[in-house]
């Protein structure tokens, strides 16, 4: 139930990319018949992708490595290009680490970040976006949902604003492409960050769409593949793989989030029904079909997660990408919990795999696991262990 951190494979998938690792390994760049091959892969490809995220254009989808190579090249492409325009930046207190560090990156180069905070549930307030706009903003980066909370923020209204005050638009999708409907068009996005093991594609691969006319530096050279924004001979098998799964995923999503989502519902039903003083953290109905982010007092979730573990369950404590550090979430530290509070949270990230049986077992198991810790900690109070 971790699937935010990595997901598997689709087998359908993993027989496509087969096909262009052993059989079909041509180089795209090259002129023969086995190039022709590749190449006519990678743009089949690239329009499966650019039909998932609502894009009427596949030229505008260039690959990466994942999605935070296409962090990159969307937030420091745009303000190297268009430094002369202005150097202040708009994003979130929430974003995903590869934003975050990214915007600090910038602010040592003399680029200025403001970081809009969010209310208790996670969500963005688009009047605050434009709010911090001024006459040097050249670009707004926020995600689409939060991968840790679950929470889907108001991204059409937050890219009206920026479009009203001609500034670029960038969301980063990764942890939303293929689980929820996305259309750039509609939503005035004018770049978008996407990463294909987040849809049961190869890990290694990514995607990033760039509207037309948008003026983007390349942050590496080379021999100018991608539309010369990402030089490097392209992963054939690996973009082939994203393809099929964004294909897969946009004829499953809407059934298969219904059905994520009645298993989410009934997971945090039954938590919030049996364990005394639990919670769920970010907004109760506008999230992820498939994220379940649980609050549980006077316990680590570190604590739980080993506790767990044991039994045959595998969760999380927060994003895989910042688990190396020992400090709390700064996504629950943003929506206002204390230390303490963010400390004893578990991650539920449904998948294909889960069913009901896994809720009714995980229901089962997890308030003997919290009690036992509980009477562990000596931050319990003494009436909840009678």
């Amino acid at each position: 139930m971790d699937h935010a951190a990595g997901m598997p494979v689709d087998p359908r998938v993993l027989e496509a990319t087969k096909q262009h690792s052993t059989e079909n390994y041509g180089n795209p760049s090259s002129s023969h018949s086995f190039g022709a091959s590749a190449k006519n892969a990678l743009m089949e490809s690239r329009g499966k992708v650019a039909q998932l995220i609502g894009s009427e254009k596949p030229k505008e989808v260039i690959f990466a490595s994942g999605g935070t190579e296409s962090n990159n090249l969307a937030i420091k492409g745009v303000a190297y290009r268009n430094k002369d325009k202005g150097n202040h930046i708009i994003t979130t207190t929430i974003e995903h680490i590869s934003v975050i560090n990214i915007c600090k990156h910038l602010q040592k180069q003399g680029f200025e970040i403001t970081y809009i905070p969010v209310d208790k549930q996670g969500m963005v307030a688009p009047q605050r976006i434009k709010d911090a706009v001024t006459d040097k903003t050249i670009l707004v980066s926020v995600m689409y949902a939060n991968g840790e909370i679950g929470t889907i923020q108001p991204i059409r209204e937050i890219g009206k604003i920026a479009h009203e005050n001609q500034i670029y638009f960038h969301v980063d999708a990764v942890a939303a492409a293929g689980k929820v409907p996305i259309n750039v068009e509609e939503e005035n996005i004018d770049l978008l960050s996407i990463s294909s093991n987040d849809m049961y594609g190869p890990k290694g691969v990514g995607a990033l769409y760039i509207k037309k006319g948008t003026r983007i530096q390349p942050v590496t050279q080379g021999g100018g593949q991608e539309r010369g924004l990402r030089s490097g001979t392209e992963n054939i098998p690996g973009i082939v793989g994203m393809g099929k799964a964004a294909e897969f995923a946009q004829e499953e999503m809407v059934a298969e989030g219904r059905r994520l989502s009645r298993l989410r519902d009934k997971l945090i039903k039954g938590v919030l029904d049996t364990i005394e003083r639990s919670y769920l953290n970010g907004h109760p109905t506008k999230r992820l079909p498939n994220n379940a982010n649980l609050r549980f007092s006077y316990i680590e979730g570190e604590s739980l997660i080993l506790g767990l573990d044991m039994l045959g369950i595998q969760v999380s404590s927060g994003s895989a990408c910042t688990s190396k550090t020992l400090e709390p979430s700064h996504v629950l530290l943003a929506i206002g919990l204390a230390h303490e509070e963010a400390h004893g949270s578990l991650v539920f990230t449904l998948g294909k795999q889960n069913s009901e049986e896994d809720m009714d077992y995980v229901l089962g198991v997890l308030p003997g696991v919290v009690k036992r810790l509980r009477a562990m900690s000596p931050l319990t109070p003494k009436e909840m262990l009678v």
